[in-house]
């Protein structure tokens, strides 16, 4: 896309930003698009509704959900696999020894990273396995199957969970440090890192929900309670992050050249591909198809509860972001997905 093309977007893409403050989707949000080597970026709004609140930055950071599963276990899982550590076909039993004996044993790499596994469906983690970390993950590795793997598409956090368990018995290190090492520090994401964040970021933070507990909007501490309650860093969730060091991430996708050092092209290939067959939904590699578009667009994504979204497609060269803290107001879904719809068919031209 030539730089004047992204340039032409920017007003669209800030109407539309500003319009969800003024509207009250979110008290407010950052967003960038480009290609491999050009973005445009900007912000809308304030951290809270309160009128003395800071102004949101590009460089805010926000609590980016389930866009942890991206930058973290599909990355490191590409990593693994470029370097002969896994395989698609692996199953746990043979790289998990805590899945031996239990259901668990037969489920593949590629089911986990296609939601085919036929994992439950919810964490359900304390009401399951209580609040010792162990407790958990040994629960987490024999409980039962809801369903046949390879027979249906259906999203669960606990495929990332176990991903991340994975990833952490190959390389040895605790999740957040092999992140850090294989694909924060090579990329220059300097400011995405697992919470809870230093008090020190103060007005840099986007505040999500309000916590009955803490008696105030969650800030610097992920919001979602399952990984909470693992200590803040798992698969799931717990990242924060901000507009720049996703725009890098999302660029070394794109830019063929950068792709050997972090992110394997092939990896990136076969996760923009759809893997499910018929099943539907269509799932690549823990990526999917943005909503509403077909395979002619080319345009994939990862959403995250908080109100965040990445978009890419390498057909045209082109990726998108958008950070928001929407939570602080509700969390019902309706408005957000018709305004990330709005963002993604603006940022590709849909």
């Amino acid at each position: 896309m030539p730089i004047a093309n992204l340039t032409d977007h920017t007003e669209q893409l800030t109407a539309l930003v500003q319009a969800g403050v003024q509207e009250q989707i979110f008290p407010g949000a950052a967003w960038a698009m480009g290609t491999s080597d050009h973005g445009v970026a900007g912000a809308a709004g304030r951290l809270t509704p309160e009128p003395g609140s800071a102004a949101m930055q590009v460089d805010t950071l926000f609590d980016i959900a389930s866009l942890t599963k991206i930058i973290s276990v599909w990355s490191l899982t590409g990593w693994l696999l470029r370097k002969n550590r896994l395989r698609l076909d692996s199953c746990l039993a043979d790289v998990l020894p805590g899945t031996q004996g239990h259901a668990l044993a037969p489920v593949t790499i590629f089911q986990l990273l296609t939601h085919t596994a036929g994992l439950p469906l919810r964490a359900r983690l304390r009401a399951s396995y209580g609040e010792v970390y162990d407790d958990i993950v040994r629960g987490v590795l024999r409980e039962p199957l809801e369903g046949t793997p390879g027979l249906a598409v259906e999203y669960t956090d606990r495929a990332a969970l176990i991903l991340g368990l994975v990833i952490e018995r190959l390389l040895g290190l605790p999740l957040d440090q092999a992140l850090a090492e294989h694909v924060l520090r090579p990329l220059g994401m300097a400011a995405t890192g697992f919470g809870p964040l230093a008090a020190a970021h103060g007005k840099q933070v986007a505040p999500t929900e309000y916590c009955e507990q803490a008696g105030a909007h969650l800030s610097g501490v992920t919001h979602d309670f399952s990984t909470r309650l693992l200590g803040g860093v798992c698969g799931i969730s717990g990242l924060f992050s901000n507009v720049p060091d996703l725009q890098r991430f999302l660029q070394a996708m794109l830019a063929q050249e950068l792709q050997g050092e972090v992110l394997d092209a092939n990896w990136v290939r076969a996760s923009l591909t759809v893997q499910t067959g018929s099943l539907t939904p269509s799932r690549g590699l823990f990526w999917h198809p943005a909503a509403g578009t077909g395979p002619e667009d080319d345009v994939w994504c990862h959403l995250g509860f908080t109100g965040t979204a990445m978009w890419i497609s390498p057909r045209r060269g082109r990726y998108a972001v958008l950070l928001t803290n929407k939570l602080y107001y509700t969390r019902d879904f309706t408005r957000i997905n018709a305004l990330r719809s709005d963002v993604m068919r603006c940022a590709f031209g849909l």
